[in-house]
């Protein structure tokens, strides 16, 4: 039986993906800031819930000793807590709105990784995916043919393009865990006021593939609902003189 810790899990992508994932068999532990809203949302999908402020060192830890006291170990880990904040016009921006989206976004992935990274070696099989976007991707936000090219959100898609990188970086450094990232698509949730085309369901397509896969899959990827995706221009050949 596969055991998953799911971030952000109490709606949007982290509570359907704890619903398809249950559906097909793991035992699903749902962590989510707000106590109340975690603790209905676990028990309507019949999981156990964990709070978890992935900004507060202490929660965190928190979260991962009652794990190990509960679950003993993790199979996945799924970093899927994001914020969207500012966008449009970025003249405004500040320093500290860039420290809410990346203590979120980035850091939250960085210390919640650290705290499991125990239970995640106690599996025969763990793995870790991080769920970024195609919003942080060179390539498709340069792509006039896609919808991401038109969106002004400075700090989400630095932090995501961020996370991306980091994503690559635990692959190599993390020999024993496999670590990929997901690109949920525009999907209809809150962080964009349910303005996206694709439906939840369509948005954790990647998410639960990546969490479904069988050993040896691959580490470091950066993948869609469709499959692998580009997150920057492949280096240019010289030109001959």
């Amino acid at each position: 039986m596969t055991t998953t810790f799911i971030t952000g899990a109490n709606k949007g992508l982290g509570y359907e993906t704890a619903r398809r994932l249950i559906t097909l068999g793991h035992t699903v532990v749902v962590g989510a800031r707000d106590a109340e809203r975690g603790a209905a949302a676990a028990a309507t999908l019949g999981a156990r819930f964990v709070r978890i402020d992935v900004t507060d060192d202490a929660s965190v830890n928190a979260a991962a000793n009652d794990v190990a006291e509960h679950e003993g170990v993790i199979d996945v880990l799924i970093n899927n807590a994001g914020v969207h904040g500012p966008h449009g016009d970025p003249s405004d921006l500040t320093g500290a709105d860039a420290l809410n989206v990346f203590d979120v976004n980035l850091f939250g992935v960085v210390r919640t990784t650290t705290a499991f990274l125990p239970l995640l070696r106690r599996s025969p099989d763990p793995v870790i995916i991080n769920v970024s976007s195609g919003m942080g991707s060179l390539v498709i936000t340069h792509d006039p043919s896609r919808i991401e090219s038109s969106v002004v959100a400075p700090l989400y898609t630095a932090s995501k393009a961020a996370l991306t990188m980091l994503t690559t970086q635990y692959a190599k450094g993390l020999k024993d865990i496999r670590v990929n990232a997901a690109d949920p698509g525009y999907t209809a949730t809150d962080l964009n006021g349910h303005s996206g085309p694709q439906s939840v369901t369509e948005g954790t397509d990647a998410i639960v593939r990546l969490a479904t896969e069988k050993p040896g899959a691959g580490s470091g990827r950066f993948i869609d609902r469709t499959g692998p995706i580009d997150w920057s221009s492949s280096p240019k050949a010289p030109t001959p003189a």
